[in-house]
């Protein structure tokens, strides 16, 4: 067994080599007939793609853009779902040195304009039921359809794979914008080595493993646990095409045996709420969960339910996975609720100061950063712009990742918010998730979010918006005296909002700015007619 510290030095080697191949990479070098990936469409029929499918179809797609004139750096689009012709597309665009933007099949028109706008798009491929969204602009658009006709009569491209290097440019995608506008992010080809890196160490996949990611891979973590990672590994993916269903995704477990399965916390919640999952119906030995912080509510029920604790995974767009509960064996820690896990292999991570750019004393809450120099797994360094909008600190030493949290003498890190999301009331600092975890544990609580409102007396008070579970009935003063019973005293919520839904991001992840706005707005609109 290689040990950790070998394996990511070989795979920031492997990665950043000037002469590297994207499709060599990611394609041509696995046998032909291995199974590249496994895709599960209507009545969970399912089909393989081999790598030497993937590499016929992609040598013709990128026929097609050489065509259009499309080059080493051209920006190229999709609005695509789950399918063989996705994969197809991507494998082209590297091909031939362009860059990949991802676009997300649920953004409305405006977000897809504003991308295409900002990452200079040059084509757009889009799905016939997404082609009413990709408006007028400085790209051509290629409807799937057309797609297909135009794949079958090329040829396959006879100029050979374009080799960018480690530091060329591979995708050029966006941030989810859960606290601010959307911020462009360029991963040079050596952002891959975090990923792989993950892969082996925090899923824990292996050559026999049976690994289905369900993230759309129209955001970071679906394109590169779901579609580059394994692609580049050789291990046979999951692609499941269509939404979410509670049914369909315990077919899939079921049929095909998957022992590693990643997904966010939103999923796990929804088999949960479901009630068909029956207790050890089936077993996944592997279950990691990123995008939200995970509650203790779904490790509660997961080892019965599914035969494993969950292992929660941190990561953003900007750096890709550095925190979590990694699978393999030789960097396992057990999983504790309310905390983030450990530095993977490849990334060192520490606390700072609120004040100071130093590191903070142990288990106190401060700013969790990056440490720059220890982490080679880390490429950012700047957003599209150019700017890193105060991203940097310690004279470039720290990256802030713009959450708070503490860190003990184990390594352990314990989340406690976005930077912006802390709660001062009345001198106290609290963290929504902690308020957010012990709600989410009440039977009665489908999902919740905890955020500060305006109060004359204290400054901000702890306020919670509340779904509820089906047949289920709750009070507030109830959920108040269950986070005093087994939180603290001084942070309960001082109001509960019972509401249908949450305001999320596309990718799913909840939008406490967004509540925070609309509730100081009420806060002003009541002080206003008091007066």
């Amino acid at each position: 067994m290689v040990d950790p510290a070998t394996r990511t030095a070989q795979l920031a080697q492997r990665y950043s080599v000037a002469s590297l191949d994207v499709a060599q990479l990611l394609c041509d070098r696995h046998p032909s007939q291995a199974v590249a990936v496994r895709i599960i469409g209507d009545a969970l029929v399912e089909t393989t793609v081999t790598y030497g499918e993937l590499a016929d179809s992609s040598r013709r797609f990128a026929t097609l853009l050489s065509r259009r004139g499309i080059g080493r750096g051209d920006r190229v689009a999709t609005l695509m779902g789950k399918s063989a012709d996705l994969l197809t597309v991507l494998v082209g665009i590297w091909r031939v040195g362009a860059v990949y933007v991802p676009l997300f099949t649920a953004f409305a028109e405006a977000a897809v304009t504003d991308r295409l706008q900002r990452s200079q798009a040059r084509l757009v491929i889009a799905d016939a039921d997404q082609r009413h969204k990709v408006g007028e602009g400085e790209w051509e658009v290629l409807e799937a359809d057309t797609l297909k006709a135009e794949l079958a009569a090329a040829g396959p491209w006879e100029t050979g794979s374009i080799a960018v290097g480690g530091t060329g440019p591979l995708v050029h995608m966006f941030t989810s914008g859960t606290t601010g506008s959307p911020k462009g992010v360029i991963h040079p080809v050596q952002y891959v080595a975090g990923w792989h890196s993950y892969l082996e160490f925090g899923l824990g996949v292996g050559a026999d493993s049976v690994y289905w990611c369900a993230a759309d891979p129209g955001w970071a973590y679906g394109l590169y646990a779901a579609i580059v990672a394994p692609l580049a590994a050789g291990v046979p993916t999951v692609l499941l095409c269509g939404g979410f269903s509670a049914d369909t995704t315990l077919g899939v477990l079921s049929q095909l045996k998957v022992t590693n399965l990643a997904a966010a916390p939103t999923v796990y919640r929804a088999l949960r709420n479901s009630g068909r999952v029956r207790s050890r119906e089936l077993t996944v030995p592997y279950l990691s969960s990123a995008g939200e912080p995970l509650t203790p509510d779904v490790n509660a029920w997961a080892p019965e339910a599914l035969g494993a604790r969950v292992h929660d995974h941190y990561g953003q767009t900007e750096l890709g996975m550095p925190i979590g509960f990694p699978h393999d064996a030789s960097v396992s820690v057990p999983v504790v609720d309310n905390a983030m896990g450990v530095a993977l292999p490849g990334w060192t991570v520490t606390v700072l100061d609120p004040d100071r750019d130093e590191p903070a004393a142990q288990e106190t809450v401060g700013r969790l950063a990056i440490v720059v120099a220890d982490s080679p797994h880390m490429t950012f360094t700047a957003y599209a712009d150019g700017d890193d909008h105060g991203r940097f600190v310690g004279e470039g030493r720290y990256y802030l990742t713009g959450d708070t949290a503490s860190i003990d003498a184990t390594g352990m890190v314990r989340f406690s918010s976005r930077d912006d999301d802390v709660i001062i009331m009345a001198g106290y600092r609290i963290g929504p998730f902690d308020v957010e975890s012990v709600l989410a544990q009440h039977i009665a609580v489908a999902e919740c979010a905890v955020i500060a409102a305006p109060d004359q007396a204290r400054g901000e008070v702890v306020e919670a918006f509340v779904v509820t579970a089906a047949d289920t009935a709750v009070s507030a003063e109830e959920l108040q005296q269950w986070v005093k019973d087994r939180y603290a005293a001084h942070a309960y919520p001082r109001r509960i909002h019972f509401v249908p839904a949450l305001p999320k991001t596309p990718s799913g992840k909840i939008q406490r700015v967004e509540l925070r706005r609309q509730r100081r707005a009420e806060v002003l609109g009541e002080a206003a007619r008091d007066e």
